[in-house]
């Protein structure tokens, strides 16, 4: 056997060679990276890749040829690689290197992780504890060891127990909290790309998620994770199982793996696997989303381990296209082609976009998505949201480029709702903010804006909704012009996206809302700057401190109450956002200690949506909403 990682050094130029020909699922290719050293520095310099040597191995050597695919210009596009007894000799790129034998593993990154109190790490799960498929042998699998598997080394560093500061803390983690989290513990690592990737083990996500790579906004993303102990806690084999996949899930996001049915939307695109992706037994497929069969069929058949395909990218892939902090998500520009209507569409379902009619320049653009069936009563999955990665959005701007929406965090959805659509149900609603994303804002001009969703249901049918057109204005006033430049910044778009946040790295963001509040309070995009702040002060805020622990900023229901009142009282958030208002500061009211007053929002909140004419189903919702939260209120009151 030679296959594994290589190391050498002509003059300046440095080598990290990596041979698979032979051992544990070779894929038959060699690989590897280029560094220019400059007296104590080293830098990346480039990447190649050939596919499909030819393999000679005659008096006690082994001889590799080929033509590599290279991230950079040259005319020596010939590869040749001998290995004898542990060592040999590449020629690469016209140069010729001495090369010794490193590692058995193609690829070597740090994993830091760190738990919450409360919150218990996974540590193993034996792949014969419960049925699977025949072929695969039972092992003990850990996370290190599951990627071991796949050719890749996850060196574990002293994990860390993150303290709580304060009593009577919910834990219960948003994405806000995430992201500020990461900026805090990944300061110490600064914005480069480097072999190391972060998994904090918290305890519960705002939306019940079992897991998310946070890092997904800036220029150096994928160097964060989080996995939640409550969603994924348990001791049975069913349990512990399932805390594997996920936490090899999540991690396999930082090494910029897409989910299976997404590979397409890669730039430059991957082809999919059978039934348009649903079908790869992989870790980065869902259980419940499995083709054909859904979960029970996905553990039958699921061997613990990455596709061939996958197995290709995490050990041949360029250097920058799977180095955490180095390519974004899914790699680069996220330029596109519009969504077309299916040629034929037997799905049953319907999809629809609604928006206001126009928008001022720096207004957040929110849209509302509903899906319903189109005839006979239909089941499918609620994740009807653009952040799950089951609804993508098109916008095609007024020059007539078209991008793809990328939200600013991913969520791993890794349970589903299941949803009946029928006469009782017809159709189920989502209010998604769409103008910005981790490409920035994506309504930056004036103009005329096309924008399509589509909708991957349980069956994988995709179901794409009609073209909806959004008008964004010009302003008209001096004052418009500098609202538009206060709303429009990139922290600003990322304090809509997170809906507020107390993190120092999004502090002028934070400055720019101040100032519209307080010089153009008046202004009707105001509205969207007091929605942020007043969000953000009912909550409670985490801050995870390195070497401190985790302190826990207070809600702060006074400040929450004035800014909420008037964005109630005001104008222009849709319908699903004034419910989540009007919640929130029913909360805030409760907490004051005014629990009258509380009740007396909520009541005002099914009076409001009454007057609008919402349909009688939706309005039955709403009134059970407002019960719901009177219960719950009035609970943490006793």
């Amino acid at each position: 056997m030679i296959s594994g990682l290589y190391q050498g050094q002509d003059g300046d130029s440095r080598l990290e060679l990596r041979v698979d020909v032979d051992g544990a699922r070779p894929t038959g290719r060699v690989s590897g990276d280029l560094f220019t050293v400059s007296g104590a520095t080293t830098s990346y310099a480039g990447s190649f890749l050939v596919d499909a040597p030819t393999v000679r191995s005659e008096g006690g050597q082994t001889r590799i040829e080929g033509a590599g695919r290279f991230t950079f210009d040259t005319e020596a596009r010939d590869v040749g690689v001998v290995i004898a007894g542990g060592s040999g000799s590449a020629t690469v790129g016209g140069r010729a290197y001495e090369v010794a034998f490193a590692s058995p593993h193609f690829r070597s990154v740090l994993l830091e992780q760190d738990s919450v109190v409360g919150a218990v790490p996974f540590v193993s799960y034996h792949t014969g504890s419960l049925p699977g498929p025949a072929g695969s042998p039972p092992r003990e699998l850990t996370v290190p060891a599951a990627y071991a598997e796949a050719g890749i080394e996850l060196r574990l560093a002293e994990p860390g127990v993150v303290p709580v500061d304060g009593s009577g803390a919910d834990l219960v983690w948003d994405d806000a909290e995430l992201h500020h989290a990461m900026t805090r513990h990944f300061s110490a690592y600064g914005d480069a790309p480097a072999w190391r990737v972060w998994l904090l083990v918290a305890s519960k996500h705002a939306r019940g998620l079992r897991g998310i790579m946070f890092d997904y906004q800036d220029a150096h993303q994928r160097q964060g994770a989080a996995v939640f102990h409550d969603a994924v806690q348990g001791t049975t084999p069913e349990a512990r199982r399932a805390q594997l996949r996920t936490y090899v899930h999540e991690v396999g996001h930082a090494f910029n793996l897409l989910h299976s049915w997404e590979k397409h939307l890669a730039t430059p695109p991957r082809p999919l696997g059978p039934e348009g992706g649903f079908g790869d037994l992989s870790w980065m497929n869902y259980t419940y989303t499995y083709q054909p069969g859904g979960e029970p069929a996905y553990w039958a058949a699921f061997p613990f381990r990455f596709t061939d395909a996958e197995l290709v990218h995490l050990r041949h892939a360029f250097y920058r296209d799977v180095a955490m902090g180095a390519h974004a998500f899914g790699v680069g520009a996220a330029e596109a082609e519009p969504f077309e209507q299916p040629v034929e569409d037997h799905s049953g379902l319907r999809l629809e976009l609604r928006a206001k009619e126009s928008y001022a320049l720096g207004e957040p653009v929110v849209v509302e998505l509903k899906l319903s069936h189109a005839g006979e009563p239909r089941g499918t999955h609620g994740h009807l949201h653009p952040d799950s990665g089951f609804t993508r959005v098109s916008i095609t701007r007024p020059d007539g480029g078209t991008v793809l929406y990328r939200p600013m965090l991913r969520q791993c959805v890794d349970a589903t709702p299941q949803v009946r659509l029928d006469d009782g149900n017809p159709a189920m609603y989502r209010s998604a903010y769409i103008g910005h994303g981790r490409d920035g804002h994506y309504f930056q001009q004036p103009g005329e804006y096309h924008v399509r969703a589509r909708y991957v249901a349980a069956d994988g049918s995709l179901v794409v909704s009609p073209a909806l057109l959004v008008r964004v204005g010009r302003p008209a006033e001096p004052d418009d012009h500098r609202v538009a430049e206060l709303m429009l910044g990139e922290e600003q778009g990322q304090l809509f996206s997170l809906l507020g946040s107390d993190s120092p790295a999004l502090s002028s963001g934070n400055r720019a809302l101040d100032e519209v509040i307080g010089r153009y309070g008046a202004h009707p995009l105001a509205v969207y700057a007091r929605l942020v702040k007043g969000l953000n002060a009912e909550r409670e805020f985490k801050d995870l401190v390195p070497g401190e622990g985790l302190r826990v900023r207070p809600p702060d229901p006074k400040q929450g109450i004035e800014h909420l009142t008037h964005v109630v009282r005001g104008a222009g958030v849709d319908n699903i956002t004034l419910n989540l208002v009007m919640r929130r500061l029913a909360r805030a009211e409760a907490r004051q200690g005014d629990l009258g007053r509380a009740n007396a929002v909520l009541d005002r909140m099914v009076a409001t949506f009454a007057a609008k004419g919402v349909n009688p189903i939706v309005m039955g919702q709403i009134r059970r909403q407002a019960e719901l939260t009177k219960a719950a209120l009035g609970a943490e009151a006793s």
